[in-house]
């Protein structure tokens, strides 16, 4: 996961990093500086996990760098 995925998925679904922290129990600070970085997030594997997971409830994807970037998108709802 890069910054750039992560502040794009927090856009997308219009969370606040203290809203993100509370869903997936990372520390506020941890996703701020996170944030302010350029490529990977540098993050323990743990806390990406958590974030995928916070993320995944609210269908947010993340997709994977195939020589066009790696992003994030909004999947279907299963309403």
């Amino acid at each position: 996961m890069t910054a750039g995925q992560l502040r794009a998925a927090r856009a997308l679904i219009r969370w606040t990093a203290q809203e993100l922290a509370d869903a997936s129990s990372v520390g506020v600070a941890t996703i701020r500086r996170a944030e302010l970085k350029d490529g990977p997030i540098g993050m323990t594997a743990p806390n990406i996990a958590a974030i995928k997971r916070a993320f995944g409830e609210m269908n947010v994807e993340f997709t994977a760098e195939n020589g066009r970037g790696a992003g994030v998108r909004l999947g279907k709802t299963n309403s």
